[in-house]
């Protein structure tokens, strides 16, 4: 297809291109080379569009499907601003062009590696030899003609015969031929979910929310692209909160909708626990509108299909849109938000260093907004109920792996007994005594600081609110939220010069957070030479290692961060050992945490 086709029919509407109102992630000089590319008549890869399945009306006609550009969408909006002329919006939210300039005097010469191309700048700017910007060179009224007699007058220098060739090879551009592989209509959503999935764009592949969102961006007649923007916009202030007013300066129409004043909150918004992407807040959305959990479904639905007639209806496309919107509004909802955060910021999961599974997450704000419609609990309960949902599911990494199909059997069984029933169905299937004694010990037979039992055992320390070890204190908590890190109750240099290596040093079973000073009174000593000093000063009051000085309140500590009886005799010899108790302890703590939730 020819480019100037290719444009015509993004401008006509006849093919749609959700990504030209998200934000662009090329680089300038990206944009640059794929002029320069196109000049050259070099290769510039294929677009793939797929036409959406025919939609049977009410009255029994047939609506025709739109096409719309899944993959290349960088290169047809670097086209859009650089040889059309439209503005774009930058990963600020930014509103603005993408202006190339040409170089006649590169063009024209013998100079192989001559800079043809290049992004305008202010030096450029002050080169009036430079066409300033290439989308002049393309709009209707501009004449080849007058510009070589009027440029040739500038710069006497100039072979007028010579530009009139670079100018046509210039304009030639819109001519270049474009690949294109159309997906038919009759291929089946799945399968062109799965190709689009499978597409990698700077080698980072794309997933099925991107997919959800192009579909949605494309469907005008529904509101598809305001909602799109809506969760786009949502996924960004999340992150970066102060782009609220840029976005309502930038974007007049969307400031106007419905839809902006309900983000206004996040403009204050400090929640780092859980900022939702564009997948988590379609997939939360979904899941709480329809017992349904693949997104691919979505898009079916989306798309009209009747999954029990396999034919495609536009009262299906209505419905969904419509709860669709719903499932997203609650999704969005301040109070709905701020409310989930406390359940699980309540059970001790105050920081996004707690938090390994968006999966599980997810599941877990589908589970409060559904209870929250329901009103099969009271609030209290239904947030107890939600945080021991979202614990239960990172210590069995129920989500772990095929984890829509694990939410579609979950839903199915809260929608058929409840989610207090359900809860407890599969407490009883999977907590037994041998999960606490040795499944939970052996998930902590890991090396890995985001390990998410090891995760669980820090948010159970938050939640008991235990003080740091051998610090009088401070905080676990503290030490998340503020300014801790993970040490080594073993230090590492120790056990490191004793032969030990990166996976037995880095144990979750050596790992505890401690306070910058006791860190350092410990420096690279063993057990057996630090924790005498611990216990000393609690006769002698004066400070070696630590700041605790009572002896009950020593003993205290080492329970609440489980370390085991006689750890003052420990040297490396007794390392392994120590490892098999202290992972049994933590095991217990988090049994203790869970059963009190």
């Amino acid at each position: 297809m020819p480019i100037s086709g290719l444009l015509g029919n993004i401008e006509a509407h006849d093919i749609a291109i959700p990504e030209i109102q998200r934000p662009f992630v090329w680089k300038k000089s990206q944009v640059r080379d794929l002029l320069d590319s196109l000049y050259k008549g070099y290769p510039t890869g294929y677009l793939i569009i797929w036409k959406s399945p025919n939609v049977k009306l009410k009255d029994g006609s047939m609506s025709s499907g739109k096409k719309i550009l899944i993959d290349g969408q960088q290169r047809v909006t670097a086209l859009m601003t650089a040889v059309a002329g439209f503005d774009i919006v930058d990963a600020n939210y930014n509103k603005g062009r993408i202006k190339i300039s040409f170089n006649p005097y590169a063009a024209i010469s013998d100079d192989p590696d001559a800079t043809i191309f290049e992004v305008q700048s202010g030096a450029i700017a002050k080169d009036k030899r430079w066409i300033q910007d290439i989308a002049d060179v393309f709009k209707p009224d501009f004449s080849q003609l007058r510009f070589v007699k009027k440029y040739c007058q500038d710069y006497p220098d100039m072979n007028d015969e010579k530009l009139a060739d670079a100018l046509t090879q210039l304009t030639d551009i819109k001519n270049r031929r474009i690949g294109v592989i159309e997906l038919a209509e009759s291929l089946d959503i799945d399968v062109v979910t799965d190709i689009f999935i499978r597409i990698n764009s700077n080698g980072t592949s794309l997933s099925q929310g991107d997919f959800v969102m192009s579909k949605i961006a494309s469907d005008e007649d529904h509101g598809g692209n305001m909602l799109r923007k809506t969760i786009d916009y949502f996924a960004h202030l999340s992150v970066d909160p102060q782009h609220y007013d840029t976005i309502g300066l930038n974007d007049k129409e969307f400031a106007t909708s419905e839809y902006f004043p309900k983000l206004e909150w996040l403009k204050h918004d400090n929640e780092t626990v859980y900022d939702p992407e564009c997948d988590d807040v379609l997939r939360v959305a979904f899941m709480s509108m329809y017992p349904r959990a693949k997104l691919s479904d979505l898009v079916s639905l989306l798309s009209g299909r009747d999954f029990d007639e396999r034919t495609y209806k536009a009262e299906i496309v209505e419905d969904t849109y419509e709860k669709l919107k719903t499932g997203v509004l609650k999704v969005i909802n301040e109070d709905n938000f701020k409310n989930f955060m406390i359940a699980i910021r309540s059970a001790g999961f105050v920081s996004s260093k707690l938090v390994n599974s968006q999966m599980a997450i997810d599941f877990a704000y589908m589970l409060y907004l559904r209870l929250k419609d329901t009103k099969e609990a009271d609030i209290s309960q239904i947030k107890r109920l939600v945080a021991r949902w979202y614990v239960f599911s990172i210590l069995t990494g129920r989500y772990s792996n095929s984890p829509e199909s694990a939410f579609y059997a979950d839903i199915r069984k809260i929608t058929e007994i409840g989610v207090a029933e359900a809860l407890k169905e599969m407490e009883d299937a999977t907590l037994s005594e041998n999960f606490w004694a040795n499944q939970v010990p052996m998930n902590l037979d890991n090396t890995s600081s985001t390990n998410p039992t090891l995760q669980v055992y820090l948010a159970a320390q938050v939640y008991l609110n235990d003080i740091s070890l051998l610090s009088n204190s401070t905080t676990v908590r503290d030490l998340i939220e503020i300014f801790g890190d993970i040490h080594h109750i073993f230090p590492k240099a120790y056990l490191k010069k004793n032969g030990f290596d990166k996976q037995l040093y880095n144990q979750n079973g050596n790992f505890a957070f401690l306070d910058t000073q006791v860190n350092k009174g410990i420096s690279d000593d063993a057990p057996n030479i630090y924790f005498p000093k611990a216990f000393k000063q609690c006769e002698t009051k004066i400070i070696e290692c630590g700041s605790i000085t009572d002896q009950k309140l020593l003993k205290q500590n080492l329970q609440a961060n489980c370390i085991p009886d006689g750890v003052e005799a420990m040297d490396f010899h007794d390392y392994e050992s120590f490892l098999k108790q202290r992972r049994s302890l933590m095991a217990q703590k988090i049994r203790h945490y869970y059963e009190s939730l």
